[in-house]
């Protein structure tokens, strides 16, 4: 699990994500991304009804990628916000291209080195 201080959790922040971030896409994925001149990388996952109905389903997709972002963590730049936003499809989508979408995602923003 990711810890408390590299979660990104209040409304304010997320409207700055979303006004002054810059968009990227990859399959069934969406970043949004912004520097937070901070000295650590705060992330958040949006999964929503769109997606499934079923709450255990959305769950899953949102444990899969805190796996994969806390298993790249070491080599994340420091100070960027992430917002990873999950788009219908991803559900049936295993492990392993998930993973790849995301990494494919953060080499294309350049806060993966």
């Amino acid at each position: 699990m990711l810890s408390k201080i590299q979660k990104i959790k209040k409304k304010k922040d997320f409207n700055e994500i979303f006004k002054k971030g810059k968009t990227f896409k990859d399959g069934f994925l969406i970043s949004k991304i912004i520097k937070n001149n901070l000295d650590k990388s705060r992330f958040a996952f949006i999964v929503s009804q769109k997606v499934s109905k079923k709450a255990v389903v959305r769950n899953k997709i949102r444990r899969r990628f805190e796996q994969i972002i806390r298993l790249n963590l070491k080599n994340i730049k420091v100070g960027v916000d992430v917002v990873l936003i999950a788009l219908p499809g991803i559900e049936k989508e295993n492990f392993l291209s998930i993973q790849k979408s995301i990494n494919n995602l953060l080499i294309k923003t350049k806060i993966i080195f």
